[in-house]
């Protein structure tokens, strides 16, 4: 019987990862160094060099040259034409990413320049605060030392067109969240996640509204959503005060929401509200205007979009705060009545706290 001769398979040649071509050009250039410049040259590269508190910096686009000179003038390193030839002899003149770094311990120019090459940049956290409105917003961006500020001089409506947004008003579009992104980032950048997230979100909840809900889209429960963020803070009442709006939107009745008048008098408003600002017409008076507000008057939270679409099943036509963050809900006038000399009407005969929906 022949001998069956043994196969030979042909074996992918090695490839080496990009870590380790790195850590292979480091080594030879260490060698080089060594030979060349002895131990000060080694000091001056591998020794991290000497520093007690964290450093900031920031790396724009350009050459090697102008990079070196950057990381110079702001302390960064002390020898540009030593870094400039580590990153040649590296291969990383053309891997340098711009962006904005901190160093917190002393680092070497070999670890320097492997942060460099990753793009390890420096990280800010920015909030954007549940019920906070745009022009609140807008003052935090602009007031941000650690954004680039490419929306400032918009106008809303350029705004909007940018961010493609298919609304009046950028109200209510971006979701309230801490948004970690890098420390010299735009503000649009930050803007497009937020409204990407409240896309998402709202999205979301109308997919599970209640088969029933008489609000008839997604923006109109982005409004509504708005309305339940501005009334109430305490979790178990937002589904009760989507209710009650939902009613009376249901029965003709006007909303009579004080957080939407108050939105609708902008900077005019002063802390208090009075008679006459609820007989003062805006679009947004839901006093003196039947329906919804023409536009959100704050982003709302997740909890305030799901009490939007799921409303409490309540016969609940009014409420009234009861000073402590809840409310207290009321069939009927007399019973609402009975509740506002209760809570707001304190037994010394001033006014407690103000009322909502009457």
């Amino acid at each position: 019987m022949p001998r069956s001769k043994t196969s030979r398979q042909n074996k992918p040649a090695n490839t080496a990862s990009p870590s380790g071509r790195f850590t292979g050009l480091l080594l030879l250039t260490l060698l080089i160094i060594l030979i060349l410049g002895g131990i000060g040259a080694y000091n001056a590269i591998v020794v991290p060099q000497q520093q007690t508190t964290p450093l900031d910096f920031e790396l724009e686009p350009g050459s090697t040259r102008k990079v070196a000179e950057q990381l110079e003038a702001q302390g960064v390193i002390q020898s540009p034409l030593t870094f400039r030839i580590l990153a040649r002899l590296t291969g990383a003149e053309r891997k340098l990413k711009a962006g904005s770094y901190t160093l917190s311990t002393p680092t070497s120019l070999i670890d320097l320049i492997r942060k460099l090459t990753d793009g390890d940049t420096a990280m800010i956290s920015f909030t954007l605060i549940e019920g906070a409105n745009w022009r609140s917003l807008r003052t935090a961006l602009n007031n941000s030392p650690d954004l680039r500020h490419d929306t400032q001089a918009m106008t809303d409506a350029q705004l909007l067109a940018t961010l493609k947004i298919d609304a009046s008003s950028p109200e209510g579009q971006f979701f309230p969240d801490t948004y970690h992104i890098d420390r010299g980032s735009t503000d649009l950048k930050l803007l497009v996640r937020a409204h990407e997230r409240m896309q998402k979100k709202l999205d979301a909840a109308w997919n599970k509204r209640a088969p029933d809900l008489l609000l008839k889209t997604p923006y109109d429960v982005l409004i509504m959503a708005s309305l339940v963020e501005k009334e109430t803070g305490h979790a178990p009442d937002r589904p009760l005060v989507a209710g009650v709006f939902l009613n009376r939107l249901k029965t003709g009745m006007r909303l009579q929401t004080d957080p939407s008048v108050i939105y609708g008098m902008g900077e005019s408003y002063t802390g208090a509200l009075h008679k006459v600002d609820l007989e003062t017409d805006t679009p947004w008076n839901t006093y003196t205007r039947a329906g919804l507000p023409p536009t959100p008057i704050a982003n709302p939270g997740e909890a305030s979009l799901l009490a939007a679409v799921q409303p409490a099943n309540t016969r609940a036509l009014y409420f009234v705060s009861r000073g402590d963050g809840s409310s207290q809900f009321s069939e009927s006038l007399a019973d609402h009545n009975a509740a506002v000399r209760k809570y707001i009407l304190a037994p010394t005969g001033k006014p407690a706290a103000a009322s909502a929906a009457q």
